[in-house]
């Protein structure tokens, strides 16, 4: 996977890398960071991607393919499937808080040994739900898992920050993309065994799978130094391009970052967003037979759901690189929202085509929330820092699991699917609108590329 035919725009390595670690013969005033790369890894920076891509697919069932095997769990320990409706909550609970340790281990020991750990607790989770016997079983593994999956995330997607600080939102989206249509190749697999006989020898297989490919991640992940643009010792502010310059503004600390009002607008964005997220992707076949569309369709959505989460990462993240990334995710929230609201006119007129398409358009312009939160983190606050800052932010995933799993129980069983989902999309509208008031804190370095004063 060559640079040359991964990226435009200067991404390409010089043939031979330096020694000392900085690109030959850039041009004044701009940073060749293909090839500084390339000087420090020994081969293209491109395959840092492809690593971390392999291990967020190989991760990706404990989100995606929940829906599909809590009918045949609940099935072989004899419970009532309700008994199993915090299982989703614990998963993103776990998921979520485990990235904060994990992002400050790796800001300052690298992935090496972290990722090991997370392979481990991963493949050993799935692997171990072939042979739970009870209920408490079920959730610690579950869970274990759950922090396996944590270390993947923000391992994989500040890889992306931090090797890629000019094409941030298209890295970051390839990665975010595997973790989305990683699973895409599992459900059919998954549904089609979904047996009390069979379904133990289907979540050993899959349990083997992310063991294995996640080792190799482990081997192959490494961390750029932190001075390996070299931007600390540069003074030729005139002429510099913006994105050197804000690569040079201020490196925040959490503690910083929390003292701004940038973030705690980011926070409540991101429950917003990953609670209307998760209610379709945890419920979307259990949806579907509400309003008794066929199993075909229940199937169908449940495949086409993560390639379209997925395909949009990549598509959108790419858009947000090029284009204003705030309005890029404005308008993506907001049409996240509408197609919700349609959703719910597809099934009660018990239009399965319908109803497929429009699962596919409301995750497509949702599941990038996952792309643009890191890259806005990383613009505002800085790459260096960006493993630990972005795992303060996921938290908020916490917000949007226990709404999707617990609470989305609760409405469900007082209001009905209708207003529940629809709560959903007034959520990931209300995200959209407030995405227009943000604006780049002080010493970010974006500040003369804002419209609006800074602070």
């Amino acid at each position: 996977m060559g640079e040359e035919g991964a990226a435009s725009d200067g991404d390409a390595a010089p043939d031979e890398p330096a020694g000392d670690g900085s690109a030959p013969d850039e041009p004044a005033g701009e940073v060749d960071y293909a090839g500084r790369a390339s000087s420090i890894l020994g081969f293209s920076r491109w395959w840092q991607i492809v690593a971390a891509a392999g291990m967020m697919a190989a991760v990706s069932p404990y989100q995606y393919v929940w829906s599909s095997i809590e009918q045949p769990l609940a099935a072989s320990l004899d419970i009532a499937l309700p008994a199993l409706g915090a299982v989703f909550s614990f998963y993103v609970v776990f998921q979520s808080l485990s990235q904060f340790p994990a992002g400050k281990w790796r800001d300052s020991r690298g992935p090496g040994a972290l990722t090991f750990l997370a392979a481990l607790l991963a493949g050993g989770g799935y692997i171990g739900l072939a042979y739970a016997t009870a209920v408490w079983q079920l959730y610690l593994l579950y869970s274990l898992g759950a922090v396996g999956v944590g270390i993947v995330y923000t391992v994989a997607v500040n890889t992306a920050v931090k090797w890629f600080p000019d094409r941030t939102g298209l890295t970051t989206g390839i990665g975010t993309m595997a973790f989305a249509g990683g699973s895409a190749l599992v459900v059919p697999y998954v549904r089609a065994n979904a047996t009390v006989s069979a379904y133990g020898d289907v979540l050993r297989n899959v349990g083997v799978a992310i063991l294995a490919v996640t080792l190799v991640g482990a081997y192959l992940l490494r961390d750029p130094p932190d001075d390996w643009l070299g931007l600390e010792d540069r003074d030729d502010d005139e002429g510099d391009d913006g994105l050197a310059a804000s690569l040079r503004g201020r490196a925040y600390t959490t503690r910083e970052m929390l003292s701004t009002w940038q973030f705690w607008l980011l926070y409540a964005m991101f429950v917003a967003m990953a609670g209307a997220d998760l209610i379709v992707i945890a419920n979307v076949v259990r949806f579907a037979e509400q309003f008794g569309l066929a199993a075909v369709v229940a199937t169908a959505a449940a495949t086409l759901l993560p390639v379209a989460a997925g395909v949009s990462r990549m598509v959108l993240g790419e858009a947000s690189d090029r284009f204003d990334r705030k309005r890029v995710m404005a308008a993506s929230f907001v049409l996240a929202g509408v197609f919700r609201l349609a959703l719910i006119g597809a099934g009660r007129a018990e239009a399965g085509i319908a109803f497929v398409a429009l699962v596919m358009a409301a995750m497509f312009f949702s599941s990038p929330l996952f792309v643009y939160f890191p890259s806005v983190i990383a613009d505002y606050y800085g790459s260096r820092n960006s493993s630990g800052n972005y795992a303060v932010l996921y938290t908020a995933k916490v917000g949007g699991g226990v709404f999707a799993g617990t609470v989305t129980g609760y409405l469900v069983a007082a209001f009905g699917w209708v207003p529940t989902f629809a709560l959903g999309g007034g959520l990931a509208i209300a995200a959209g609108l407030a995405a227009l008031a943000l604006r780049p804190p002080s010493g970010s370095g974006l500040e003369t590329e804002s419209a609006t004063p800074a602070d």
